[in-house]
């Protein structure tokens, strides 16, 4: 549904999420201490690296200029996710006639949607519980599909329905570390812009959303159905709504590139993998903006979050409640672990504690949003007694067991945590 309203939850973390890199989310703080030893060991070689090349932004957007940006031969493709665009009351105004012939698709029947967090390689769970899913004969259409970091590289596939299990099954079970990324030498990492190159991953997004899977996309947003990627605006430091479906059926000729780009930033953790830069246009001139990780600003998002529900569900004439489908790659719950009195190991725990703290908070307060706005709310999450650890950031067995328990967990009965119901 191409409602060009919603906000992140106004909680919204700011956080280093390995959501989006390959690693299990219990490792995030472990990997991103060794690069504050990493750092040391690099010291030596600075002044070395004096004459390295360093990554250059040659036309960066001017803050005044930042009301008046847009994407060049795109119309309404993103919005501020921490705002009420000025769209929404324009949709909320349009003739019956109108809405029918824009949303035809999703009008009088019940509604369904689809939120994907990050997770990283614990994208697997997410993977497999969709394709499980498919498999107990009860999987719905959705009519809307958000996904931050690994959940952006899951949510194409998972909008455009059971044709897609097998890419789904290849993703997060066929692909080790060294598929994804490039490591960079001491002198690249000293005066550059992350410590890999997320070259093999932009291949793989670029092999696997070609222009007849986008062209699908395209069709179904054009029945009214969304598909929406969130990065965050590293200049603005505000996190972006892009409206994948209205992107793809723009027919604008920089519309594959922009997705590419789009999906690739909203998987791309500051200081890992290199930000992306996405041309835009203010004043007649060209500019860049600097995106990173989604997981920076949310790690996981539903839009639209704060509007009247009440009166939407009225104008699309929805039947039933809305059902809001969570899934968190994650644990709700640290794993208690013995931490040494030193300091790799207190910042990796300290910053693993963050993380699950601020995600479960974002997890609260969209169940409020769910419970103020009279939808449904379904939670699935990779349960404690999940006890395996990945030896690589991208680990195969790892992903495969990963992969299998959210496949037999929908197999084996009913997966979702339902508040007040099997609490």
């Amino acid at each position: 549904m191409i409602l060009h309203q919603s906000r992140f939850p106004s909680a919204i973390q700011l956080s280093v999420d390995p959501v989006c890199c390959p690693w299990s989310a219990h490792q995030g703080g472990q990997f991103i201490a060794s690069f504050a030893a990493l750092g040391f060991v690099l010291l030596s070689l600075f002044l070395v690296a004096g004459c390295t090349a360093v990554p250059e932004r040659h036309h960066p957007l001017p803050a005044a200029l930042a009301t008046k940006v847009r994407i060049p031969g795109i119309s309404g493709g993103r919005y501020w996710g921490d705002e009420r665009p000025a769209e929404l009351q324009a949709w909320l105004s349009l003739p019956e006639a109108t809405l029918r012939e824009r949303y035809g698709g999703i009008m009088g029947r019940g509604h369904n949607y689809l939120i994907i967090s990050g997770g990283g390689s614990n994208g697997a769970f997410g993977a497999g519980l969709i394709t499980g899913w498919t498999e107990a004969g009860n999987r719905p259409e959705f009519q809307i599909v958000t996904g931050i970091s690994t959940g952006a590289l899951i949510a194409p596939f998972a909008f455009l329905g059971p044709d897609y299990d097998p890419v789904l099954r290849e993703v997060y079970t066929k692909f080790s570390t060294r598929d994804l990324a490039e490591p960079r030498g001491p002198y690249q990492i000293i005066r550059g812009d992350a410590v890999t190159s997320a070259r093999p991953l932009r291949q793989k997004i670029a092999d696997y959303l070609n222009d007849d899977l986008l062209a699908e996309i395209a069709a179904e947003g054009r029945k009214g159905r969304s598909l929406l990627v969130g990065t965050t605006n590293l200049d603005a430091g505000r996190p972006v709504i892009w409206d994948i479906t209205r992107i793809a059926a723009s027919d604008a000729p920089n519309a594959r590139e922009l997705i590419h780009d789009v999906i690739l930033a909203s998987a791309s953790i500051p200081g890992v993998f290199p930000p992306v830069l996405i041309e835009v246009e203010a004043d007649g001139r060209r500019y860049e903006e600097l995106h990173v990780d989604g997981g920076v600003t949310a790690q996981l998002f539903f839009s639209p979050a704060s509007a009247d529900w009440g009166r939407i569900s009225r104008r699309l004439q929805i039947q039933g409640k809305p059902r809001l489908y969570v899934i968190r790659n994650a644990k709700l719950r640290s794993n208690w672990q013995h931490v040494e009195r030193r300091i790799l190991p207190i910042m990796s725990r300290s910053i693993d504690t963050l993380i699950a703290t601020q995600s479960i908070g974002n997890l609260a307060e969209l169940y409020i949003i769910t419970r103020e706005q009279g939808l449904e709310y379904r939670l699935a999450y990779i349960p404690q007694s999940f006890n395996a650890v990945s030896s690589e950031p991208f680990d195969k067995v790892y992903m495969n067991k990963l992969f299998r328990l959210g496949r037999q967990r929908v197999l084996a009965g009913d997966p979702w945590f339902v508040p007040g119901e099997n609490d």
